[in-house]
């Protein structure tokens, strides 16, 4: 059985991944998880580590990150946390290995930590010997269980832990991680383009940082446009997404699935021309219904999306209404399970259309 050692000392590098290089090294520079590290850090304070932890939640959102700053936080030293991949370490003579590691004293710490990365990949009987060390560990271990789908973690592992759920950045989060790494890299982005990446990382700390690395490889210049973006990304064109919109308003059946076949056949993700779409019909409601609301969304489009956005909250107060917006969050629902691109949203145009 292999285990790595944690890196914490890797050096500042241009050559780094950008999720690694401003992958946080303390606390202090944690972001979206303000409620974990708050309970962290007060069991830090109080003397109350506990032996099992379970960090849950979707890819990309600090799991990892999080276990090694939590294991340097509680005083063990490099050469005594572990890192151990499930995937490719979860049989069960893997696991009677650690058994028999676990009881060797730590070299220069108080605590030996381990950190097992996608638990849920351990084979059952991986799991009931990792049972028995979580049923009598010895005091100086502390396992940290990283995951992304808890379900298949066995009720016996999880009621040994102590659970923490990592939630998704939101949208806003990822777009001020965009700009900040962006300016730390010496570029400048559109703030439609920071927000156009940060939708795109579909909220992943990981995902939106390496969507950031992949456009900024391909630009020519430090300036990055929304339209370069798109280009880099493969994301639907902003001028499909209006058309579609345009569609919609003017129950035009024809010109929306015209747009429609263009952006699959270019390769768009129907769920990211969903994003797109209803954020800009949400943008259409707030306009209409909130003051103030412009000011507030203008960093978010467009010059041409916000022309586009303003004129339909004051021109399609009949055909852009609520029942539109729903019956596209409908398509969103359906598009997860359908296995004919763009068919969610065919129907949901046939829907406003025959109304």
């Amino acid at each position: 059985m292999s285990w790595k050692l944690i890196p914490y000392s890797t050096p500042m590098s241009s050559n780094l991944a950008l999720y690694t290089k401003y992958r946080p090294k303390s606390f202090e520079e944690v972001i979206g998880q303000e409620q974990i590290v708050k309970t962290l850090l007060g069991a830090i304070k109080a003397g109350n580590i506990g032996h099992a932890y379970l960090f849950c939640g979707s890819r990309g959102t600090g799991k990892t990150s999080i276990a090694r700053i939590f294991a340097r936080a509680i005083g063990a030293h490099d050469d005594d946390i572990y890192e151990i991949d499930a995937a490719s370490n979860g049989l069960v003579e893997d696991v009677r290995a650690l058994r028999d590691a676990v009881h060797t004293v730590p070299l220069h710490s108080k605590y030996k930590v381990y950190i097992i990365d996608e638990v849920h990949m351990m084979s059952k009987s991986g799991f009931n010997a990792l049972l028995k060390t979580l049923e009598e560990p010895p005091k100086h271990v502390v396992f940290i269980l990283a995951t992304t789908d808890d379900n298949k973690i066995p009720e016996t592992i999880v009621s040994r832990c102590q659970s923490f759920r990592f939630e998704k950045p939101s949208q806003v989060t990822l777009k001020e991680l965009v700009e900040t790494v962006s300016k730390k890299e010496g570029y400048t982005l559109e703030p439609a383009s920071a927000d156009l990446i940060a939708l795109l990382g579909d909220g992943s700390f990981r995902d939106t940082l390496g969507i950031l690395q992949k456009v900024i490889a391909s630009s020519s210049d430090k300036k990055i446009s929304h339209q370069e973006v798109e280009v880099v990304t493969g994301a639907p064109d902003s001028r499909l997404v209006n058309s579609f919109l345009k569609a919609i308003v003017g129950r035009d059946v024809e010109v929306g699935l015209t747009t429609l076949r263009t952006a699959m056949d270019r390769g768009v993700e129907e769920k990211v021309f969903l994003d797109l779409l209803l954020r800009k019909m949400r943008a259409v409601m707030m306009f209409r219904f909130v003051i103030g609301s412009r000011k507030g969304m203008a960093e978010d489009f467009p010059a041409e999306d916000i022309a586009l956005i303003e004129d339909l909250s004051k021109n399609a107060v009949q055909t852009l209404t609520s029942k539109e917006l729903a019956e596209v969050l409908k398509a969103y629902e359906s598009a997860r399970v359908s296995v004919v691109p763009g068919l969610a949203l065919e129907l949901a145009l046939f829907n406003i259309t025959n109304n």
